[in-house]
């Protein structure tokens, strides 16, 4: 743009610069290959994260546990704030300056520090609420982390933007790795739920240095009048929108810990987590993928829906198999993965499974509006979807663990078609192309459920669990692919994929 400095080294005047004079293919090519890279980067993440819940369930008590999330649910709260929308501003910007960059990196400093001192000084009430005087510096040591993420927030965004996916995956492998293995040490050293809390703000403060190692800019003093009042209106209004969504999405979290105590709360939160963890990382890749790549075709809708619609069947045919394997096979899993002393997580595991599909099913329609340019649709619709998660939440409190659950899952599967309809009024996207997208993963796991039953039937207990477990899942994920490839004919689909990530003709 004339007459105005770029972000430097780093930067580039125009979003689409990543892609000038490219075609089609380069943005499909370029694309598919970040996401092979960052869905590889998730799948070890994956893998990492349930190593370390295998080792750590086995440490620490379910009450270790319920200490760290009623800890993670404030944080997690505050965490919302903590870019203020400001990283997503800068992806999906046309144009972007380096004094404007500038001036959002110290915008998000500031937050980062302000949202860590908030912490300490909620700390009392934390431990007000629920009885738990163990919560105090717990807290105050855990909102450090707010720190680490502001002073990297932009550095992270000009990753994202110029689509340096190796990079950026790195970057969370090795600050996971580390992470992990400070947890796991302080819990074999007899520090408890510390163990948490050091795994929690350790990961931050490594990625925090890696990104500006890895990113050659440095910011300028911050600008007045440098052009960014519709990016804080962007960024205010995605802030807003998972505010919102944080509310209803974690509000059983609150309750549970609240009248139900840490026991309870951690058999819950593991469970959750097992059952969310596959859905979070897939969210993670093709959010960080799609979002940068819609953003810079949002003006071309025919082109914005066809790309949507792939990455949304996508990852909807990834969650499926995940989904089905923790509803059918959780007296498996739970104790392979946590250990005996979990069982009573069980129940609970099988009953959030229609939860996470709900989530696979209405969360990337808040991608596709933000990226292009509906972020007030998507704040209106959190505003429906949280009330009806929290009347379903303390529909089932009375009950415990396993109430919540229920009435959660119940709530969001109600939710599914309106929300859907709603997201996708007058966008391009046609209700009966948005079925079409999903038909192939409904039927293979339709037809990949009742294989996989009938074969763990003829199991029953003739093996040892783990051995059992693992073919039980091999039974399974073959007959979804081999259903979703060749029954429902989306071999070649898939092959077309393969041969963009590679770069083959």
């Amino acid at each position: 743009m004339p007459g105005q400095r770029t972000t430097g080294d780093v930067g580039e005047t125009r979003n689409q610069g990543v892609f000038a004079n490219g075609s089609v293919d380069d943005l499909k090519g370029k694309s598919l290959r970040g996401g092979a890279i960052t869905v590889t980067a998730q799948g070890i993440k994956f893998v990492l994260q349930t190593g370390s819940i295998f080792v750590l369930a086995r440490l620490l008590s379910p009450a270790d546990f319920g200490i760290q999330s009623m800890v993670v649910a404030m944080t997690g709260f505050l965490g919302l704030f903590r870019d203020a929308g400001l990283t997503v501003a800068t992806v999906q910007k046309d144009v972007i300056t380096h004094e404007q960059t500038s001036t959002l990196f110290w915008i998000n400093t500031i937050i980062g520090f302000l949202l860590a001192g908030l912490a300490s000084l909620l700390a009392p009430v934390l431990v007000s609420f629920y009885r738990e005087p163990r919560l105090l510096w717990v807290t105050v040591v855990a909102g450090s982390a707010f720190i680490f993420n502001g002073v990297a927030a932009q550095h992270q965004a000009l990753l994202v933007r110029r689509l340096r996916f190796m990079t950026l995956a790195s970057i969370e492998l090795i600050s996971m790795m580390c992470a992990v293995a400070v947890g796991i040490t302080m819990a074999l050293w007899g520090f408890g739920y510390w163990a948490l809390i050091g795994m929690a703000v350790t990961g931050p403060a490594l990625s925090a240095a890696a990104l500006w190692v890895s990113v050659p800019w440095i910011p300028g003093p911050p600008r007045r009048g440098c052009g960014i009042r519709s990016m804080l209106h962007l960024g205010g209004t995605a802030t807003a929108n998972m505010l919102v969504i944080y509310l209803g999405y974690n509000a059983e979290k609150f309750l549970l810990g609240r009248f139900w105590g840490a026991a309870a709360l951690g058999l819950y939160s593991r469970a959750y987590q097992l059952a969310n963890m596959p859905m979070q990382q897939l969210s993670a890749s093709v959010f960080n993928v799609v979002f940068p790549a819609l953003s810079r075709i949002q003006g071309d809708v025919e082109r914005s829906c066809r790309f949507f619609l792939k990455g949304y069947s996508l990852i909807f045919s990834m969650c499926v198999p995940v989904t089905l394997s923790c509803a059918i096979f959780a007296e498996d899993v739970i104790p392979t993965v946590l250990g005996a002393q979990w069982e009573e997580s069980i129940p609970v595991l099988r009953l959030l499974s229609p939860t996470i599909l709900a989530f696979a099913l209405v969360n990337p329609l808040g991608w596709f509006l933000l990226s292009t340019g509906r972020a007030m649709r998507s704040l209106r619709i959190s505003f429906l979807v949280t009330p009806v998660v929290i009347l379903g939440i303390l529909a089932g409190i009375n009950y415990g663990p396993k109430g919540v659950a229920t009435g959660y899952s119940t709530a969001m599967v109600l939710l599914v078609v309106p929300v859907i309809a709603w997201a996708l009024r007058d966008t391009g996207v046609k209700a009966l192309d948005l079925l079409k997208s999903l038909k192939g993963p409904f039927v293979s796991g339709a037809v990949a459920a009742l294989v996989a039953i009938s074969f763990s039937g003829l199991l029953d207990e003739r093996l040892d669990l783990i051995p059992r477990l693992v073919l039980n899942l091999l039974v399974l994920n073959a007959t979804y692919a081999a259903m979703l490839l060749f029954g429902m004919g989306q071999r070649e689909f898939y092959l077309d994929l393969a041969r963009r990530v590679f770069n083959r003709r």
